[in-house]
């Protein structure tokens, strides 16, 4: 069954926005674009690190299959110039502990980002879900004139987006936040997102749209959590 889940997730996406009255051509687009919630476009750190982070990525799904092959097939990984994103489900906090473990012992890796949650693993149905709102966020972000969306990766964990990247400026990350925390269906973002050259995120705040309303009206404020980590 698990070698079918994800021919299964790709159908339900497919299906989905239907259902949820989103777009078939934003799905289909980003599926063929991303393969899936861990997309990573050509970002400005070259091909050279694109080909690195790969081989980053491909060693660390590797050493997981070599270590308890539950972990290779529960769990994501992410890889952004060394940087790496673990996501996916835990059945318990020791397999949590050896996963990032082992991904932290693989040549390469910078640091190791631990978003593996402890609970059940998500059925085919959740994980389409997910895939959607990856999509929708990384078809927001392409369409968005003041943001450079090759250089976010967007990857969706149980309804929490995480960004990880490098962004031009403060401004330009506040708009791509907001653009994935006004998705439909995301319960929260976590941004692991460098200003370029590399200072910490120290601040978040969500811009207010052209021709929407002011501060004063905080009615129209996003509710949607913003979490920023210090890089």
């Amino acid at each position: 069954m698990s070698n079918l889940r994800p021919i299964i997730s790709v159908v339900l996406a497919l299906a989905l926005p239907v259902a949820l009255g989103g777009c078939p051509a934003a799905i289909i687009a980003g599926l063929g674009a991303a393969g899936g919630a861990g997309y990573t476009a050509n970002q400005e750190r070259g091909t050279g690190g694109s080909v690195d982070d790969f081989k980053i990525k491909t060693n660390i799904q590797s050493a997981w299959l070599n270590a308890n092959p539950l972990m290779q097939r529960d769990l994501s990984v992410t890889v952004y110039e060394g940087r790496v994103l673990l996501t996916g489900a835990a059945p318990d906090p020791q397999f949590k502990a050896q996963a990032k473990e082992v991904a932290s012992r693989v040549p390469g890796v910078r640091v190791v980002y631990d978003e593996i949650e402890v609970a059940p693993s998500e059925s085919a149905w959740d994980s389409a879900k997910d895939s959607w709102i990856s999509t929708r966020v990384r078809t927001e972000l392409a369409f968005t004139p003041d943001v450079r969306s090759v250089n976010y990766t967007v990857e969706t964990a149980n309804k929490s987006v995480y960004l990880i990247g490098s962004a031009r400026s403060q401004a330009e990350l506040d708009i791509a936040t907001n653009a994935a925390r006004t998705t439909p269906d995301v319960k929260r973002v976590v941004s692991y997102v460098e200003i370029r050259p590399g200072s910490p995120v120290t601040a978040q705040s969500a811009p207010t749209p052209s021709g929407a309303p002011s501060a004063a009206a905080p009615s129209a404020a996003p509710t949607t959590p913003v979490e920023v980590q210090k890089l």
